[in-house]
């Protein structure tokens, strides 16, 4: 459609050239759109936007929408009749009369014979341009390039319609003075149609017609939004929790957007509820696997946001049982939020926590140079990366001189605590390795502390947009970096939690097990302090 307007416009602003310019281009436009396939397509497009927007008014269970959203679909719904009365005025009367509706014929007609044609025909340039650009708007402006381009965009579109009547204008007043000198003036531009009265008074009287079948069209949208109301009513309810406390009533069937507008719950979503922004997106938690899977939209958006089984869009989620959600951006998202992942995207699951800190680091900084410590570190993290891997963990947080991974993330928390513990043996073999290649660049052995945990946290892909990564949080991860300091207190490399060494399935009748005191926690934690990481018996027993 735009493609239509925006040319149709331009060659209305040759007017304040001539009637000559806007013919010539005219014709050249008239090659494209006047007859098939072009036109076809046209009146095509014309009429399936007017059908979107009587859907879009019919699929919303609440009329509750931003300004901007009525004003789209109210525009959406004008557009249709309007530019089908013009067309049958120029191109339907062309085909069927057998004549070329040149500009000459059509201003003068709406402006020179019929001025009240002319106000309405500048009414519907408004309607439809006005509709044109909302459109491209909500839609360009979730690109990362438009934002830049928004002041030349916004510029031709005040200046392309301006400009437009203009031209319309010039025209049409030079021709109502040129009618005024000639008396045989509109014979000679109607010459075309006087045969054909009796045709041109019933083609005009379609134009009421027209009109009456869409008034009907739009009624029969709110009569059969009633009867889907008293149908869903009928098919049950949902109970939609919310972050401030309160559970929310919808009829099965309603979107979560949508009930969330219906109470006046603040949520962010930029595109209007169509499924392209995410912005809309919520953690459902475990109640994932009970929902409806995502369709075709709502795929291609998560897809595109790399977007966690637990995260869904409020907008095209539609529940049948009772859910809770937790919104991942806030009310006031901007079209820049739409691509970015931000806030936390995750699901709870139980797994092993790893936390690693280098003994004694302010003392080689002191001794070495920057450049010797920045050598001596790079191995160091590459040995423990190797570690890591090797034992199924992820990498998942660098620290300076510290480390944190998570094990058991793809697989069961039996697995990822005995991985956990080889991935601890592993660390301590390669640093026996490494402090020997640099025996020699080292007055003492380097030193480490390792603290090993398990619980549930929530995983999964977090930080700020520019910087996310792989990682976990929650209240086992704090406990974890608790029992790695705790290892300078015991005098030991390793401290392995008692659940941790439980799950692992190691017989550890061999070890003292202590109960200490957590900063953060009420009752203390059992744990096990390891002198000799490498003497753990890592076969179950």
């Amino acid at each position: 459609m735009a493609a239509y307007v925006i040319p149709h416009l331009i060659n209305h602003a040759l007017g304040l050239v001539s009637l000559q310019a806007m013919e010539a281009m005219r014709q050249a436009l008239a090659v494209v759109w006047q007859g098939p396939p072009g036109g076809w397509i046209l009146m095509a497009a014309f009429l399936t936007h007017f059908f979107l927007s009587l859907f879009a008014l019919f699929s919303r269970s609440t009329l509750r929408m931003p300004l901007w959203e009525g004003v789209q679909i109210g525009l959406g719904l004008l557009i249709f009749p309007l530019i089908l009365v013009h067309v049958i005025g120029t191109a339907v009367v062309g085909a069927l009369l057998n004549f070329d509706p040149t500009y000459e014929y059509v201003i003068t007609s709406i402006w020179v014979a019929d001025p009240i044609r002319g106000v309405q025909q500048t009414f519907m340039m408004i309607i439809v341009w006005g509709h044109v650009c909302m459109g491209l708007h909500f839609w360009l402006r979730l690109k990362a390039w438009y934002r830049k381009w928004v002041p030349f965009f916004f510029g031709a579109a005040i200046l392309i319609p301006v400009l437009a009547f203009l031209g319309f204008a010039r025209v049409g007043r030079q021709l109502s003075e040129v009618a005024l000198d000639d008396p045989d003036f509109f014979k000679r531009v109607y010459a075309p149609l006087r045969d054909h009265e009796y045709m041109m008074e019933d083609l005009s009287a379609l134009e009421p017609n027209i009109l009456y079948i869409v008034f009907a069209l739009i009624l029969s949208v709110f009569v059969a939004r009633v009867v889907r109301h008293f149908y869903r009513n009928r098919h049950g309810v949902y109970h939609l929790g919310v972050p401030d406390g309160r559970s929310l009533n919808a009829p099965v069937g309603q979107t979560v957007l949508e009930t969330l507008r219906f109470a006046g719950v603040p949520h962010a979503y930029v595109c209007g509820g169509r499924g392209r922004c995410t912005t809309c997106r919520v953690h459902v938690g475990e109640a994932h696997t009970e929902l409806p899977a995502p369709e075709d939209v709502e795929k291609q958006a998560l897809t595109r946001i790399e977007a966690e089984p637990e995260v869904r869009l409020a907008c095209q989620l539609r529940p049948r049982h009772d859910l809770s959600i937790q919104p991942l951006l806030p009310p006031t998202a901007t079209a820049q939020d739409a691509n970015r992942a931000g806030g936390i995207q995750g699901r709870e699951q139980s797994i092993a926590i790893m936390f690693l800190d280098i003994r004694g680091s302010t003392k080689l900084g002191e001794e070495k140079l920057p450049y010797d410590v920045l050598f001596i570190l790079n191995q160091f993290f590459a040995e423990m990366a190797a570690a890591i891997a090797e034992t199924h963990g992820h990498y998942a947080q660098f620290t300076g001189d510290g480390l944190m991974a998570i094990y058991g993330a793809d697989g069961t928390i039996e697995d990822g605590c005995r991985n956990a513990i080889a991935g601890a043996v592993a660390m301590t073999r390669r640093l026996g390795e490494l402090n020997e290649r640099l025996e020699r660049e080292l007055k003492e052995p380097l030193r480490m502390g390792i603290g090993i945990n398990c619980g549930d946290v929530i995983v999964g892909t977090m930080g700020p947009p520019t910087a996310q990564n792989f990682s976990a949080i929650g209240d086992d991860v704090n406990v974890t970096a608790r029992l790695e300091s705790l290892t300078k207190e015991f005098g030991v490399p390793l401290i392995v939690s008692e659940s941790v060494a439980s799950f692992a399935g190691l017989d550890m009748s061999g070890y003292e097990i202590h109960q200490t005191p957590v900063r953060g926690r009420d009752e203390q934690v059992c744990i096990y302090a390891i002198k000799d990481p490498m003497s753990l018996p890592l076969d179950p027993s």
